[in-house]
Order: C-alpha cells, then structure tokens, then sequence
C-alpha cells in the first residue's frame, strides 16, 4: 500500500530515482528549462536535507503559497522525503502570517516574504538548496495508509475554503486505479499547468517519477506556447479551458480539419485531453471527440478524490465514467450521490465552520457530495447536477438549472452563464460576456428560441449583462473555473433587483431585459 508515494518518499543510494531517460519541463525566468527526473530526485532530496536542518521532520506541515515553478515541486517532493504534510494556498486567498498560525505550519514559502518572521520564506530561496551531496540513508520508512501527506483546501465557491487532511492511502488508490486505465509511461508528456496548491495537480510529477515518463509545469499565461514547444501527449485542464479552445477555433465543421487545428493549438502529439472538476458540456465533449481528439471526463470532490472515470476502451460521451475498483456509490431518496472509499481522503474537515462536517460526513465515513445523479445498466455514472442548482420559483416549482445554463454557454458571445430566481416569480440569466459587444437586446432573440423549447417555469424572463468577464481574479470564478454564484448575485444585485422591481406578476409573453 501507499506504493507511489512511498517510492517518492524514500530517497537513499539504493532506492534514489535514476531516471536519466525521462525529464521535466518548467518555465524559470520566462525561459523554457528541463531537467532528468533523477536530477530532480537529487535535488528534492538537497532541498530535503535542508528542511530537515530547520528543524522539519515526519509530520510537520509546510505550507505553499506561490506560483507554479519548479521549487514548488522541489519542496513537495522534499517534504514528502520527510515524511511531512505538504498545504498548498492559492495566491491571494490567503494571508501568509494567518495561515502559518492557523493551520500549525512550521514553515511557509511564498513569491515575496515579509521581513519580520524566519518561518515566511521566498521560494526563490530553495533554488539555493540544490546543491547538496547525494543523501546514504533514507529519511524515513515510509508513509502508511492512514498517515496524512498534504492539506487541501475546498474551492470556496459555497463559503471560506476548508481544510482537508489527505491521507497518503488515498492518493496511491487514485494513482493506481488512474495508471491501470490511462497506462501512462515512456512516450508520454503530461502537460499541467492548473495550480500546484491543488493536490491532483502535483500527482501527475509523481506518476512522472513512479511510471517513467515526462511531465510539464506551465502556467494559465504560457500554457499553449509550452505545449507548441514540448508536445504534450496528455494535458490535464477544466472544461471552461476547452470551451475557449473551441470558441477560438470557430465551427469547424470538416472533422479532420478540426483534428488538425486542435492538434495544431496543443503541440501536436496529442494522445488525449483529460477533464473534470466542473461538468462538460455535451457540444464540448463533441467537439473533440468526433474528430479523434479523445476528451475523457471524470468525476470527484476534494473530500473523494476521483470516484469515476471515462477512459479508452470505455467512454460513454455524456457520463462521467465507470466508478473507480476502491470506490463505492449509492444514492439517497432524493438522487444524492453518496461515495464510499477503500482508504477515503478523511473523514471529516480539520479546519470548517460549524456544521461542515455533519452537512458532509456520514457516520459510516461516506461522503455526501450534493450531485444528484444516477448509474445506467452498464455501470457509467451521470451526475444531472448539484442539489443547489434546483431553483425553486415562488410557485413552487423546481427547475434544474445545469441543462439550461451549458444551452445558454453555447452562444459565442456567451463566456458563462448562472441562472438566478430562488423564491423569486421567474429566473434570470447573468451572463458573462465573451467581448464588450454583448448586450442583452442582442441576445434577446436566441433566449426568445431558447424558451420555446422550455417548460414554463424554466424560461427565463430576464436578462443581466455583467460589465466584465467572470474571472478567478475578480473573484467571480474559483480556481478551477466554476462559477461563484453567491459571489456573483452579490455583484450583480442591482441589476437584478431592477428586472425583478419592474414587474410583480409575470405575464407569458413578457421577457424583461435589464443591461449593465
């Protein structure tokens, strides 16, 4: 058990990755770099032995709040030869000197430390422990199944972020049920370039270093000229990244065509596009697939980790997979999808509000994810969205709202969209706009189209036109693109109380329209 991150953690003379065949790509000082795996394994082990001089050892928690850059993936590999627990912040979510109290950090390595406290640490200085001799012995035996490697954090897109102790026996279960069906190795480049901070990020260098093949590091602003540089075979994103590869390269309608300009855009060598964290909708899931460029959707939770997987040899377009071999799921009364693990991620949150773990965490260990779903005969699971995506209108009625909404995202000059009419006589789109030339009298004619193929209380009755995109740095997106729509109904709330103050009572053929 724990078999990959095991490998990883014990770096001696004997059991030291060797790997000369094999590299990994990153960007430093805005110039593309490699290096072998085994290079990297020294290092990590370098940078080990000087963590381990500031007093870090088995079980301490190392916090990182930076940028994707290789000391970033030095000090994970480093505190995994430690035997320690690795908590990746994202940027400008977190304040450093809080977040070293809070969550008992013994160290924290940011892009720009403040003076003042020795545990606050610019990662540019890790560069400087590389250079220490090879190590005899191995820092530790290893990690067992129940012991806790790193710290996750929710995506914030229903309250603060909480946190989430990993157990080491559940990021080897994930590794090994994704190796037996994707089968990565020699050949391959995996390209990621979401933030480190997210832990199943950082399990493809792992996989890179356990299955001999290479792995890239590459960020939002450089990803495509990355890829049009190394040729990724794999490349790891969300839906929302695809969707604006898709509306970049227009409608396409000669597939091999479409084969060649997507291949074009990603370097070229691409084996398959690997996607989750939010759902895909159906015309993008299309776009790729018809032409042979396989887009693989998946499902999971930070408290899961992935519970179903499409991959090649079964890949039914529309479900999110078979549900992994050391994962269990069953349905409530309602729908709910309730996921049990062979070695689950926790049991419950370490750092929430009150409540968090009761809303969550089944006695018997089980999670209540809050998607509605279902399995067909043949086992493939389809998630029809969250419990909180069903709108009930003042009548009464319910509508659930994903199907619409991905209808709705499909218009070009549409970047995304959130339904909005809890308790309210009619619901409302707020859009975001592709460009500045979007309004809402432009768009009246498609919702009109829209509307007559809906039922009456899922028609949408009124327009919101954002001023600006919808953006992880506005706060309107989550790091992994999905919509923050507590966060967004509260930036757009005068314009919807404008649509909803210009009628009480709502007549059929009405369609209000309310711009920025």
């Amino acid at each position: 058990m724990t078999e990959f991150i095991n490998r990883i953690a014990r770096s001696s003379i004997a059991l030291a990755n060797r790997d000369t065949a094999h590299r990994i790509h990153f960007v430093r000082g805005g110039t593309l770099q490699e290096m072998p795996l085994a290079e990297l394994d020294r290092q990590a082990a370098s940078v080990a032995e000087h963590l381990r001089g500031l007093g870090i050892g088995r079980g301490d928690r190392v916090g990182v709040m930076a940028l994707n850059c290789i000391e970033w993936v030095l000090l994970d590999l480093a505190v995994l030869k430690l035997g320690g627990v690795t908590a990746g912040f994202d940027v400008g979510r977190f304040d450093s000197a809080v977040a070293l109290q809070k969550y008992g950090l013994h160290h924290i390595f940011v892009d720009e430390a403040p003076t003042g406290d020795a545990r606050i640490v610019n990662i540019a200085e890790v560069a400087q422990w590389t250079r220490g001799p090879e190590l005899a012995v191995p820092f530790h035996d290893g990690y067992a199944p129940g012991d806790i490697c790193a710290i996750k954090f929710t995506s914030g897109s229903t309250g603060p972020p909480k946190g989430l102790e990993t157990t080491a026996g559940s990021v080897d279960d994930s590794m090994t049920a994704v190796q037996e069906m994707f089968a990565h190795g020699p050949g391959d480049n995996i390209l990621v370039f979401f933030r480190l901070a997210l832990l199943q990020q950082r399990y493809w260098i792992y996989s890179a270093l356990t299955n001999a093949h290479d792995v890239t590091i590459a960020s939002h602003d450089d990803v495509l000229a990355v890829a049009q540089a190394v040729h990724p075979t794999v490349i790891m994103a969300v839906p929302g990244f695809y969707d604006e590869i898709k509306r970049q390269l227009g409608d396409l309608q000669d597939l091999d065509a479409r084969r060649a300009a997507i291949q074009s855009v990603f370097g070229g060598a691409v084996r398959y596009l690997w996607t989750g964290s939010a759902p895909a909708g159906r015309a993008t899931l299309d776009f790729y697939n018809d032409c042979g460029v396989p887009i693989y959707q998946g499902y999971g939770l930070n408290e899961t980790c992935i519970v179903a997987k499409n991959y090649p040899g079964a890949n039914r377009i529309g479900s999110v997979g078979k549900v992994l071999p050391n994962k269990t799921v069953r349905f409530d009364s309602d729908g709910m999808i309730i996921v049990g693990g062979r070695n689950p991620v926790n049991t419950h949150y370490t750092w929430c509000r009150p409540g968090d773990n009761e809303r969550m965490f089944l006695p018997s260990g089980e999670v209540r994810t809050h998607d509605l779903g279902y399995l067909d005969a043949d086992g493939y699971l389809y998630v029809r969205g969250r419990v909180d995506d069903i709108i009930v209108l003042a009548s009464g009625r319910n509508v659930l709202v994903p199907p619409i909404e991905e209808r709705i995202r499909a218009h070009p000059a549409v970047h995304e969209c959130i339904l909005y009419g809890t308790a309210k006589p009619f619901i409302t789109a707020l859009i975001s706009p592709a460009d500045s030339t979007l309004d809402a009298a432009s768009l009246q004619p498609f919702i009109d189209a829209l509307n007559a193929t809906l039922t009456t209380e899922q028609r949408i009755h009124g327009i919101v036109i954002a001023e600006e995109k919808f953006t992880i740095d506005n706060g309107m997106l989550t790091a992994q693109l999905k919509p923050v729509r507590k966060e967004i109904a509260a930036r757009l709330a005068p314009q919807i109380a404008a649509v909803y103050a210009a009628t009480s009572e709502l007549r059929p053929s009405l369609n209000l329209v309310v711009d920025t």
